[in-house]
């Protein structure tokens, strides 16, 4: 249901959607553009048990679940509809769908369509840099003890907020005596409100009778003195609306509305606000606590893509120019639902950033306009849509929506104390940032608490509680192991670096050995890894300047004698090309390629142990 403040204004007609009507889609496509998604997947579904089914009626069908969160069945029909040709988008809904299932490892890859088809998208970049993101989320020091609300019910829930004076007002389906919706075939969404009690439990909820219309009604933000109500309403109620002739269709917009106390707990002076457009939906209000900066999102021209969020000033009854967010808050994807906390940090839930799947919840802080949004991590945000997060800081407590249970409840949030941990690996000699290097977090009692793999920036992410002492052991390969030890702390962030230290190469009568050396499959170029081994190789040659190497690359059984004999001799070449390319005379280093022909493990069925240790590469001593 929250996606009538993300969907609802749009008509959802992309030029190649058009084209791929036709008289068998007409009814179903109808439904769709009238943003009836139950009818219209039932629609597309008859069209697959008619065998007239194709790969626009797949993605649409995958389309009406995406858009009612049917996780599900949207995997189910986005992957039939990716087995033709899409668009860059149809992929990444696939991706959030699958993460929503759990199954991260083929999201990946539908992410990585995505990248290669939407290099310079904001999304794109955010994966390509760091596809293994999750495993970070996961490991972020929880900020929240979650609890669902007794306010809840069995329809949809959400955008609730509470005020100063213990109201807590939020958005709801529950009234059954309403029309019902074509979206979710659920009640038109009313305005409620509960009293928070000296226990925190939540009194029965009323609705707000003097401002729900018989259209989608909520949700609201409180000013601090609580006289003051800023909430979304249909522009129906302004006789404001879209027209498609076409299809004999309306479609109207969220509309900003501003109501006041007038008498006792009762709400009146309703008075749409001049940001206002039928041309672009604005909602999801939040004021600031000074009353002068109000937030919303909105698909207004101007922003990143889809839904943004946006800022305008509030003086009285007059108000500024709109002003987007910017590119630390908004992607090209959807931002929406933000609440601004007393302290400047707003909450907003994103599906562009990097996320659990769906929705997840995001805080930036507003006080300082550099610093990109964060993840709020586990409980808050999961596999599922988690969304409308705001915090009371006096009464110290918080509520948020999520369709976790398959339905869009209300959860409570109390704040905790915890730590986000970043360990930063370096080599000790030289200070370089190490990558690919595994890092354990072990609890005092020698539970171990969680494990990553460092990034291109040598980071490891972990959350730690403020009242744990932590212990970070990293391993490497060419490297001796390294810990470090991080006391209790408060809340905030805090770096440990592990120096370790590199495992110098033996220098025996015959050769020099160093740790394994290691080529990408059937290539000979050298790695990362492969470099980091042969600038011991330098050094040692620096230290004995007579020295000279003969570099033989030795290859596995597998492939024939002549393709294993031509790899080997590039990988050798490559090799000595290196080492010249770091200031070595070239008449101190020769290259051979041997294939197949010495294995250092003899064998027939050879295990994989074994073909690791025959595809090695040694540096023999020709002279010293």
């Amino acid at each position: 249901m929250k996606n009538i403040y993300i969907l609802a204004g749009a008509l959802l007609l992309s030029t190649a959607s058009i084209q791929a009507q036709n008289k068998d889609t007409k009814e179903a496509d109808n439904l769709f553009d009238r943003l009836e998604y139950v009818d219209a997947a039932k629609a597309y579904t008859k069209l697959v048990e008619k065998n007239k089914a194709d790969g626009y009626v797949y993605k649409q069908l995958a389309d009406s679940y995406y858009n009612v969160f049917n996780s599900q069945q949207a995997v189910v029909w986005y992957a039939k509809a990716v087995e033709s040709t899409q668009d860059a988008e149809t992929h990444f809904r696939y991706a959030q769908m699958l993460k929503a299932e759990g199954d991260n490892r083929l999201a990946a890859q539908q992410m990585a369509a995505f990248a290669k088809m939407q290099p310079s998208d904001a999304r794109a970049k955010a994966f390509t840099s760091n596809p293994e993101y999750t495993n970070q989320l996961k490991n972020q020091a929880k900020q929240y003890e979650v609890l669902k609300s007794d306010v809840s019910s069995d329809k949809t829930d959400f955008g609730a907020v509470l005020s100063q004076n213990n109201e807590l007002y939020f958005t709801s389906a529950r009234n059954t005596s309403r029309k019902e919706n074509g979206m979710d075939d659920q009640p038109y969404l009313d305005l409620y409100k509960a009293i928070r009690n000296t226990d925190g439990t939540l009194s029965q909820a009323t609705a707000v009778e003097e401002l729900n219309t018989k259209w989608h009604d909520g949700p609201a933000t409180i000013t601090s003195d609580g006289t003051t109500m800023y909430y979304g309403s249909e522009s129906f109620n302004e006789s404001a609306y879209q027209k498609n002739k076409e299809k004999h269709l309306k479609f109207s917009q969220i509309y900003l509305y501003k109501a006041t106390k007038i008498e006792g707990d009762k709400w009146g002076n309703a008075k749409a606000l001049p940001i206002n457009s039928k041309d672009y939906s604005v909602r999801n209000p939040s004021i600031s606590k000074d009353g002068k900066t109000l937030y919303f999102s909105s698909n207004m021209p101007g922003g990143f893509g889809g839904e943004d969020i946006w800022k305008v000033s509030v003086d009285g009854d007059t108000y500024g120019t709109p002003e987007n967010a910017g590119a630390n808050i908004n992607t090209e994807g959807n931002e929406s639902f933000p609440s601004i906390q007393d302290d400047g940090i707003l909450f907003f839930s994103s599906n562009g950033k990097q996320g659990f799947g769906g929705y997840d919840v995001f805080k930036q802080n507003t006080n300082t306009k550099e610093q990109a949004a964060t993840n709020l991590g586990a409980p808050v945000n999961t596999q599922k849509d988690d969304f409308s997060f705001s915090y009371n800081l006096d009464k110290n407590v918080g509520y948020f929506s999520s369709n976790r249970e398959g339905n869009d409840d209300i959860y409570q949030a109390i704040a905790v104390c915890g730590v986000d941990a970043t360990v930063v690996v370096k080599d000790a000699e030289t200070g370089k940032l190490l990558s690919g290097a595994s890092v354990t977090f072990v609890d005092q009692k020698g539970k171990n608490k969680g494990n990553q793999e460092s990034n291109d920036m040598g980071e490891a992410k972990f959350g730690v509680a403020c009242d744990e002492i932590a212990n970070f052991n990293a391993t490497r390969a060419g490297y001796q192991n390294g810990t470090a030890t991080m006391a209790k702390s408060k809340n905030g962030a805090q770096n440990i670096v592990i120096n370790l230290t590199p495992i110098q190469p033996i220098i025996t009568e015959t050769e020099v050995i160093l740790q394994p050396i290691y080529f990408e499959y059937n290539q000979s170029n050298i790695t990362a890894q492969g470099a980091e081994e042969l600038d011991k190789l330098v050094k040692v040659m620096n230290q004995y300047p007579t020295m000279v190497i003969d570099a033989k690359s030795h290859t596995d059984s597998r492939g024939s004698d002549s393709f294993n004999l031509k790899l080997s001799d590039r990988r050798a070449k490559a090799t000595v090309q290196y080492i010249v390319s770091k200031g070595i005379s070239k008449e101190r280093i020769t290259g051979t390629g041997m294939g197949e022909t010495q294995p250092k493990a003899p064998c027939t069925e050879c295990t994989e142990e074994q073909h690791a240790q025959n595809r090695r590469s040694e540096f023999l001593l020709i002279k010293k």
